[in-house]
């Protein structure tokens, strides 16, 4: 079907898939407080370089990554945003290390250092960690949020067709609506604000400290774990199997580098964006060409001083009530993994490893050296492997006995 449509339809089609992206593009880093116009331009510039390295064949679009929220926000309050945003530029080099490995050994190596067992409870962490912030963005105006939440999760139950994709842009829409009829929009900022302007500072990143870069390691290991998912998915719906060609290692090395532009260019890493996949799916569009026209919708978008500014002018209640929803789903992720994984909760070895991880995590857990300190996510994290790889399977052994 794709290649019998016209360059105008596949514009078309282009935009349409940045709207179906757009909501959680633009949530981050109103969320950590960077500009939205540099996240839609670093995920329209990471997406141009993953194309490049893919050698243009996997349609897949790169976007503002949820897995951050907490680490970044934890990690401005350590060592500033500019200390954090050097901190990201660790996260690059697990997507290297993990391509180098996977070009090397295989995927089987990834699967016994990070099991389901492992990468499961880190999903929940990244949901439930910051289900605080969402309470306290939240309660600034209830009715407000609830409206949005409640929008949010009519369009989810029961839209139809790219619909049901926009849950996000639906809920705050009407969020952001009623806060104008009900006279609660600074509308001060907008109109101060340049019709084009640049929307990336190429000096964000003013010192470097090993404490953060450290810090981020450990957490990024679930979206590239999460990123190799995803390359399965689009290739069931393309029907083409791209962890053969261009090949899996390829396509980790892609989403590295747009993590590494966008940190050296103040934005949030990238990740794979399965609201694109979905897309695709229900419109029988999967060409790479169509994806390319929205990465580039999304750089348009990006110098439009007067867009950023209404965004920025969207009341905290409204983003508040839509984080409600948004986290709570992140963490049933990390238990649908497990559920799809079949993973034996009745097993003392994973409930151990499970039980563990989640109290550290959400207990606050910190452990420091001088001035090395690493804590929340990324030690559950390191703890998980740990464990995972020491304590013993007694399943497996019982499977070797009887061979």
């Amino acid at each position: 079907m794709t290649e019998n449509l016209s360059t105008s339809r596949k514009t078309i089609v282009g935009i349409q898939f940045l709207f179906v992206a757009f909501g959680a593009t633009v949530l981050v880093p109103l969320l950590i407080g960077i500009d939205p116009a540099t996240a839609l331009f670093t995920a329209g510039l990471g997406t141009f370089l993953f194309h490049f390295v893919t050698k243009g064949k996997v349609p897949i679009f790169l976007g503002s990554s949820f897995a951050f929220i907490a680490p970044i926000i934890e990690a401005s309050k350590q060592w500033g945003l500019p200390g954090a945003l050097a901190g990201l530029t660790g996260v690059s080099l697990v997507y290297f290390v993990m391509s180098a490995i996977v070009k090397w050994q295989g995927k089987k190596f990834l699967d016994k250092v990070f099991p389901p067992i492992v990468i499961g409870p880190v999903i929940i962490l990244i949901g439930l960690s910051l289900s605080g912030s969402a309470v306290n963005m939240a309660k600034t105006d209830w009715p407000l949020a609830f409206l949005s939440l409640l929008i949010a999760i009519l369009v989810l139950t029961f839209g139809k067709g790219l619909f049901k994709l926009v849950p996000i842009i639906a809920g705050v829409t009407a969020g952001y609506v009623a806060a104008i009829c009900l006279d609660k929009v600074d509308f001060s900022g907008v109109a101060a604000a340049p019709w084009i302007r640049f929307p990336v500072s190429l000096t964000t990143i003013t010192h470097f400290e090993w404490a953060p870069f450290l810090y981020m390691i450990p957490v990024a290991i679930a979206p590239v774990l999460e990123h190799i998912g995803d390359v399965y998915v689009v290739s069931e719906v393309a029907n083409k199997d791209f962890v053969k060609e261009p090949g899996l290692h390829r396509t980790m090395l892609g989403d590295g580098l747009a993590c590494l532009a966008s940190a050296f260019l103040g934005g949030p890493p990238e990740t794979t964006y399965s609201e694109v996949t979905g897309a695709m799916s229900i419109t029988k569009v999967t060409s790479p060409v169509v994806i390319r026209i929205a990465a580039a919708t999304a750089l348009v978008f990006s110098i439009v001083g007067k867009f950023s500014a209404v965004l920025q002018s969207i009341p905290q209640a409204v983003l508040g009530g839509i984080m409600l929803l948004l986290f709570g789903t992140i963490a049933s992720v990390g238990v649908q993994n497990l559920m799809h994984n079949h993973v034996d909760m009745g097993r003392t070895r994973n409930v151990i490893i499970m039980s563990v991880m989640l109290t550290m995590g959400l207990g606050g857990a910190v452990l420091s050296s001088g001035s090395f300190v690493i804590s929340g996510i990324g030690l559950s994290a390191i703890v998980g492997v740990v464990l995972n790889l020491l304590l013993p399977d007694r399943k497996k052994q019982v499977a070797k006995d009887e061979q």
